[in-house]
């Protein structure tokens, strides 16, 4: 999760998969690699955002399509204009937390709940 000073969230739209849903950015973890590290690439791989101040926020479980998934998330900080990579990426953009688009996946609305305290967090992605 990546915020603006002001206190939005950046969000993105993928060019696969759900594109029509707005999501967290992320990706994987490379061979070698922390998983502090990948959440600092991912974010400057497809967004442009460098960002600093970057904290463990959890581990998560998803199950979706019959595999098994495991989530790591951050949070951190960014003063950068996200510009979406056009690879992997369609549209990245900062969204005030009171403001968001209808068309949010289901487990970042989840995320934004845990961390605004509405949610319990569960472990479930």
């Amino acid at each position: 999760m990546a915020f603006d000073p002001a206190g939005r969230v950046l969000l993105v739209r993928h060019r696969y998969g759900r594109s029509d849903l707005w999501m967290l950015p992320g990706g994987g973890i490379a061979r070698g690699e922390s998983a502090h590290a990948a959440a600092a690439r991912e974010l400057a791989e497809e967004t442009a955002c460098e960002a600093r101040d970057i904290a463990f926020v959890g581990t998560f479980v998803a199950r979706e399509e019959g595999r098994r998934d495991v989530v790591q998330l951050f949070r951190g900080v960014t003063s950068d204009t996200p510009v979406a990579d056009a690879i992997e990426i369609a549209e990245a953009r900062f969204v005030p937390l009171d403001a968001l688009p209808a068309d949010v996946s289901a487990a970042t609305l989840r995320r934004i709940a845990e961390h605004l305290g509405e949610r319990i967090v569960d472990g479930r992605w």
